[in-house]
């Protein structure tokens, strides 16, 4: 292993695809990236993306090798996350959580706060007053269901992909050009709500979710993690979990449609500077998250000093190994 330039190996893909090195931005410190896995050996630090836990079983850990556990995902859908003895072969962590080593939240970047904050908010046309977007079955928080119940006592509208045995089926279709992510906040815009809803409730998963309907001017109504007030300005999100039932939820929404000031009171953030606790979070995030793992990793190898001597050794025993390299040789020849 180098000790000058520490070398940081993504040994697992992001889910589907192997991780884009050449579009990692360049660190203050002198840093080398690569996704070779023959390099195994000699890098200074492994990420694993954990959602991709199958392709882990057949990596060696090496002397003085530091390994990274990585993931953007809740806890509650990717259990290993929450394993102690899987996470114990883990040196550091990069995650959605406060408390990882390296944070990496779905939190916009203080220029994304000052866009949001000057953009012209778009007239709310939509017949009904709520819209929701899902796209992924996975659902450990209850969405359907509390869509399905919301539903009963005020009109929403259900856009994107969705498991199609559910109950609760999209009702409505993009109409034109779909554009992707510019289409979707454009939709969301013309609506007083959009329904915020995560796959999972956990604390600090905080996704896109919430911040999409601020970025357009509609009030998000959250369902998530219980401290999702940490990560945007005061009383600009709505608590689906602070209702006794969708159908009290449903009753204010309704009051707040019929009374313009007190739903605009839901915007009055846009015009203010952001509170001290958001801006500190930002501080925290103003370079990305493989930026600082650059950091952190470079001053660890320092302190590290020589690399240890001794032989490399299988984390996760010859079984795991044997059915990884078994795994691999499949995707290779089906021409995956």
């Amino acid at each position: 292993m180098p000790s000058n330039v520490p070398l940081i190996l993504f040994y697992t893909r992001a889910f589907k695809k192997p991780v884009d090195v050449a579009a990692i931005p360049q660190c203050c410190v002198p840093v080398e990236w690569t996704t070779d896995r023959s390099r195994l050996a000699e890098a200074d630090a492994v990420v694993f993306h954990i959602p991709n836990a199958r392709e882990i079983g057949d990596a060696r850990k090496y002397p003085g090798q530091l390994w990274v556990a990585w993931s953007m995902e809740s806890f509650e859908n990717y259990a290993w996350q929450a394993d102690p003895r899987f996470m114990r072969h883990f040196d550091l962590t990069m995650t959605y959580e406060f408390g990882a080593d390296v944070w990496e939240p779905y939190l916009p970047k203080a220029e994304w706060w000052e866009a949001a904050r000057g953009s012209v908010i778009a007239p709310k046309t939509e017949v009904a007053p709520a819209v929701t977007f899902q796209s992924s079955k996975l659902d450990k928080s209850g969405r359907a269901g509390f869509v399905a119940e919301l539903s009963k006592s005020i009109g929403v509208d259900r856009y994107g992909r969705f498991n199609r045995r559910a109950k609760l089926q999209p009702n409505r279709q993009i109409e034109g050009p779909d554009l992707g992510r510019q289409t979707k906040l454009e939709t969301i815009g013309r609506y007083h709500f959009c329904l915020a809803l995560e796959n999972s409730i956990a604390p600090d998963y905080v996704t896109e979710k919430m911040f999409d309907p601020l970025a357009v001017g509609t009030v998000p109504v959250y369902l998530g993690a219980p401290n999702a007030a940490e990560l945007v300005p005061e009383n600009s999100y709505i608590d689906a979990s602070s209702f006794g039932t969708p159908a009290e939820l449903a009753a204010y929404l309704h009051h707040l449609v019929e009374t313009p000031q007190e739903y605009e009171a839901y915007l009055a953030w846009r015009s203010k500077p952001l509170p001290d606790h958001l801006v500190r979070r930002l501080e925290l995030v103003a370079t990305g998250a493989k930026y600082r793992l650059a950091e952190l990793v470079h001053r660890l190898v320092a302190e590290r000093g020589e690399v240890p001597s001794g032989r490399s050794s299988l984390p996760f025993g010859w079984m795991a190994f044997l059915k990884t390299r078994r795994e691999r040789w499949w995707m290779a020849h089906a021409g995956r």
